[in-house]
Protein backbone atom coordinates (compact mmCIF):
# COMPACT_ATOMS: atom_id res chain seq x y z
CA UNK A 1 0.00 0.00 0.00
CA UNK A 2 1.68 3.24 -1.18
CA UNK A 3 1.00 6.54 1.42
CA UNK A 4 -1.19 8.27 -0.85
CA UNK A 5 -3.54 5.46 -0.13
CA UNK A 6 -3.23 5.17 3.40
CA UNK A 7 -5.54 7.27 6.16
CA UNK A 8 -4.90 8.55 9.32
CA UNK A 9 -7.40 9.45 11.82
CA UNK A 10 -6.22 12.30 14.38
CA UNK A 11 -8.27 12.94 17.55
CA UNK A 12 -6.99 16.12 19.07
CA UNK A 13 -8.83 18.82 21.25
CA UNK A 14 -5.84 21.76 20.96
CA UNK A 15 -6.60 23.12 17.47
CA UNK A 16 -3.12 24.23 17.06
CA UNK A 17 -1.03 20.58 17.67
CA UNK A 18 -4.29 19.07 15.30
CA UNK A 19 -3.92 21.32 12.15
CA UNK A 20 0.36 21.00 13.04
CA UNK A 21 0.37 17.42 12.57
CA UNK A 22 -2.04 17.09 9.85
CA UNK A 23 0.11 19.73 7.83
CA UNK A 24 2.99 17.34 8.68
CA UNK A 25 1.40 13.52 7.71
CA UNK A 26 -0.65 15.72 4.69
CA UNK A 27 3.57 16.58 3.50
CA UNK A 28 4.37 12.82 4.05
CA UNK A 29 1.60 11.81 1.95
CA UNK A 30 -0.65 10.22 4.06
CA UNK A 31 -4.35 11.24 3.77
CA UNK A 32 -6.01 12.74 6.83
CA UNK A 33 -8.96 13.58 8.75
CA UNK A 34 -9.10 14.95 12.07
CA UNK A 35 -11.25 15.14 14.66
CA UNK A 36 -11.80 17.75 18.02
CA UNK A 37 -13.14 14.82 20.29
CA UNK A 38 -14.13 11.59 20.32
CA UNK A 39 -17.70 12.08 18.99
CA UNK A 40 -18.38 10.68 14.97
CA UNK A 41 -15.25 9.06 15.29
CA UNK A 42 -17.04 5.58 15.20
CA UNK A 43 -19.31 6.54 12.24
CA UNK A 44 -16.78 7.36 10.11
CA UNK A 45 -14.82 4.04 11.04
CA UNK A 46 -17.68 2.32 10.04
CA UNK A 47 -17.41 4.42 6.36
CA UNK A 48 -13.59 4.42 5.94
CA UNK A 49 -10.79 2.39 6.61
CA UNK A 50 -7.79 4.17 8.37
CA UNK A 51 -4.65 2.65 8.53
CA UNK A 52 -3.35 4.18 12.14
CA UNK A 53 -5.04 6.42 14.64
CA UNK A 54 -3.16 9.25 17.05
CA UNK A 55 -5.20 9.57 19.63
CA UNK A 56 -4.75 12.50 23.08
CA UNK A 57 -5.33 10.98 26.11
CA UNK A 58 -6.94 14.36 27.66
CA UNK A 59 -10.18 14.43 25.57
CA UNK A 60 -13.80 16.16 26.13
CA UNK A 61 -16.22 13.87 26.79
CA UNK A 62 -14.72 10.46 26.53
CA UNK A 63 -11.11 10.14 27.83
CA UNK A 64 -9.09 8.78 24.44
CA UNK A 65 -7.65 5.55 26.01
CA UNK A 66 -11.25 4.92 27.44
CA UNK A 67 -12.32 5.86 23.83
CA UNK A 68 -9.58 3.37 22.46
CA UNK A 69 -10.39 0.30 25.05
CA UNK A 70 -14.27 0.38 23.58
CA UNK A 71 -12.72 0.28 19.98
CA UNK A 72 -10.96 -2.99 20.90
CA UNK A 73 -13.95 -4.27 22.74
CA UNK A 74 -16.82 -3.84 19.56
CA UNK A 75 -13.55 -4.95 17.57
CA UNK A 76 -11.61 -2.45 15.48
CA UNK A 77 -8.15 -3.47 15.82
CA UNK A 78 -6.60 0.01 14.13
CA UNK A 79 -3.04 0.25 15.05
CA UNK A 80 -2.99 3.86 17.99
CA UNK A 81 0.10 5.95 19.10
CA UNK A 82 -1.37 7.81 21.99
CA UNK A 83 -0.38 11.21 22.15
CA UNK A 84 -0.66 13.25 25.43
CA UNK A 85 1.04 15.04 28.78
CA UNK A 86 0.36 12.05 30.86
CA UNK A 87 3.41 10.56 30.86
CA UNK A 88 3.52 9.11 34.38
CA UNK A 89 4.48 5.41 34.88
CA UNK A 90 0.92 4.28 35.57
CA UNK A 91 -0.58 6.04 32.58
CA UNK A 92 1.55 4.84 30.24
CA UNK A 93 0.91 1.41 31.80
CA UNK A 94 -2.95 2.28 31.83
CA UNK A 95 -2.46 3.65 28.12
CA UNK A 96 -0.79 0.08 26.66
CA UNK A 97 -3.67 -1.96 28.54
CA UNK A 98 -6.20 -0.10 26.97
CA UNK A 99 -5.23 -0.95 23.67
CA UNK A 100 -2.56 1.52 22.55
CA UNK A 101 0.57 0.91 20.47
CA UNK A 102 2.94 3.40 20.97
CA UNK A 103 3.01 6.80 23.27
CA UNK A 104 4.33 9.42 23.14
CA UNK A 105 4.40 12.88 25.31
CA UNK A 106 3.97 16.50 25.00
CA UNK A 107 5.84 18.57 24.12
CA UNK A 108 6.51 16.09 20.95
CA UNK A 109 9.17 16.40 18.09
CA UNK A 110 6.96 16.03 14.94
CA UNK A 111 9.83 14.58 13.18
CA UNK A 112 9.95 11.66 15.47
CA UNK A 113 6.12 11.55 15.71
CA UNK A 114 6.58 10.78 11.19
CA UNK A 115 9.30 8.14 12.49
CA UNK A 116 6.93 6.45 14.56
CA UNK A 117 3.88 6.52 12.71
CA UNK A 118 6.25 5.18 9.87
CA UNK A 119 7.42 2.36 11.94
CA UNK A 120 4.13 1.49 13.54
CA UNK A 121 2.82 1.15 9.70
CA UNK A 122 5.35 -0.59 8.59
CA UNK A 123 4.73 -3.23 11.68
CA UNK A 124 1.02 -3.44 11.47
CA UNK A 125 1.57 -4.30 7.43
CA UNK A 126 -0.37 -1.16 5.95
CA UNK A 127 2.97 -0.23 4.09
CA UNK A 128 3.15 -3.47 2.53
CA UNK A 129 -0.56 -4.72 1.69
CA UNK A 130 -2.40 -3.42 -1.16
CA UNK A 131 -5.30 -5.29 -1.31
CA UNK A 132 -8.37 -2.69 -0.30
CA UNK A 133 -9.52 0.71 -1.43
CA UNK A 134 -11.95 2.94 -0.26
CA UNK A 135 -13.47 6.17 -0.95
CA UNK A 136 -17.23 7.59 -0.41
CA UNK A 137 -19.98 4.30 -1.62
CA UNK A 138 -16.76 2.94 -3.48
CA UNK A 139 -14.42 -0.77 -2.41
CA UNK A 140 -11.70 -1.64 -4.98
CA UNK A 141 -10.30 -5.26 -4.09
CA UNK A 142 -6.93 -5.03 -5.78
CA UNK A 143 -6.05 -8.51 -6.39
CA UNK A 144 -9.34 -9.92 -6.79
CA UNK A 145 -9.80 -7.11 -9.00
CA UNK A 146 -14.04 -6.74 -8.11
CA UNK A 147 -15.23 -3.28 -7.40
CA UNK A 148 -18.03 -3.11 -5.16
CA UNK A 149 -20.70 0.39 -5.47
CA UNK A 150 -23.40 0.37 -2.42
CA UNK A 151 -22.94 -3.33 -2.05
CA UNK A 152 -23.64 -4.31 -4.92
CA UNK A 153 -20.54 -5.73 -7.38
CA UNK A 154 -20.01 -3.89 -10.37
CA UNK A 155 -18.05 -5.37 -13.56
CA UNK A 156 -15.34 -3.18 -15.17
CA UNK A 157 -13.11 -3.92 -17.74
CA UNK A 158 -9.43 -4.50 -16.86
CA UNK A 159 -8.69 -1.15 -18.47
CA UNK A 160 -11.40 0.73 -16.52
CA UNK A 161 -10.17 -1.14 -13.43
CA UNK A 162 -6.62 0.31 -13.87
CA UNK A 163 -8.12 3.60 -14.56
CA UNK A 164 -10.56 4.39 -11.14
CA UNK A 165 -7.34 3.11 -8.95
CA UNK A 166 -5.52 5.32 -10.66
CA UNK A 167 -8.22 7.61 -9.43
CA UNK A 168 -8.55 6.39 -5.97
CA UNK A 169 -5.09 6.94 -5.31
CA UNK A 170 -4.75 10.53 -6.11
CA UNK A 171 -8.22 11.51 -4.75
CA UNK A 172 -8.97 15.33 -5.25
CA UNK A 173 -5.79 16.06 -7.12
CA UNK A 174 -5.89 16.99 -11.17
CA UNK A 175 -4.43 14.70 -13.03
CA UNK A 176 -3.39 15.01 -16.79
CA UNK A 177 -4.91 13.13 -19.74
CA UNK A 178 -1.10 11.98 -20.37
CA UNK A 179 -1.13 10.64 -16.47
CA UNK A 180 -3.88 8.60 -16.95
CA UNK A 181 -3.00 6.62 -19.97
CA UNK A 182 0.43 5.98 -18.75
CA UNK A 183 -0.90 4.95 -15.23
CA UNK A 184 -4.15 3.16 -16.95
CA UNK A 185 -3.11 2.07 -21.03
CA UNK A 186 0.73 2.12 -19.77
CA UNK A 187 2.70 1.36 -23.13
CA UNK A 188 -0.49 1.14 -25.40
CA UNK A 189 -1.41 4.59 -24.56
CA UNK A 190 0.90 6.32 -26.51
CA UNK A 191 -1.81 5.74 -29.64
CA UNK A 192 -4.82 6.61 -27.44
CA UNK A 193 -5.77 10.35 -27.95
CA UNK A 194 -7.77 12.86 -25.87
CA UNK A 195 -11.16 11.99 -26.97
CA UNK A 196 -10.71 7.82 -25.94
CA UNK A 197 -9.46 9.18 -22.62
CA UNK A 198 -12.37 10.81 -21.86
CA UNK A 199 -15.08 8.26 -23.93
CA UNK A 200 -13.46 5.63 -21.27
CA UNK A 201 -13.77 8.11 -18.23
CA UNK A 202 -17.45 8.68 -19.75
CA UNK A 203 -17.90 4.76 -19.62
CA UNK A 204 -16.63 4.64 -15.95
CA UNK A 205 -18.46 7.14 -14.65
CA UNK A 206 -21.85 5.36 -15.76
CA UNK A 207 -20.94 2.14 -14.44
CA UNK A 208 -20.07 3.55 -11.10
CA UNK A 209 -22.44 6.72 -10.71
CA UNK A 210 -25.04 6.33 -13.49
CA UNK A 211 -27.81 8.77 -11.45
CA UNK A 212 -24.62 11.25 -10.98
CA UNK A 213 -25.90 11.61 -7.78
CA UNK A 214 -22.18 11.51 -6.57
CA UNK A 215 -20.62 13.68 -9.05
CA UNK A 216 -17.17 11.58 -9.19
CA UNK A 217 -15.62 13.00 -11.99
CA UNK A 218 -14.89 17.45 -12.64
CA UNK A 219 -12.97 18.23 -15.63
CA UNK A 220 -9.64 20.48 -15.34
CA UNK A 221 -10.12 22.66 -18.04
CA UNK A 222 -6.42 22.53 -19.85
CA UNK A 223 -5.17 19.83 -17.91
CA UNK A 224 -7.51 16.73 -17.19
CA UNK A 225 -10.05 16.03 -14.41
CA UNK A 226 -10.06 15.94 -10.83
CA UNK A 227 -11.80 12.66 -8.49
CA UNK A 228 -13.68 13.99 -5.81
Amino acid sequence: MTQTQIEIVIIEDEEDILELIEYHLTKEGYRVTGFLSTENVEQFLEEENPSLMIVDRNLPGMEGSEFVSYLRDIGYDIPVIFLTAKDKESDLEKGYERGGDDYMSKPFNTKELMLRVKALLKRSGALLRQERLKYRTLTMEIEKKILIVHHETISLTNLEFKLLQTFMLHIDKPLTRDFLRDKAWGVEGEGVNDNAVNVAINRLKNKIDPQNEENYFHPVWGVGYNFH
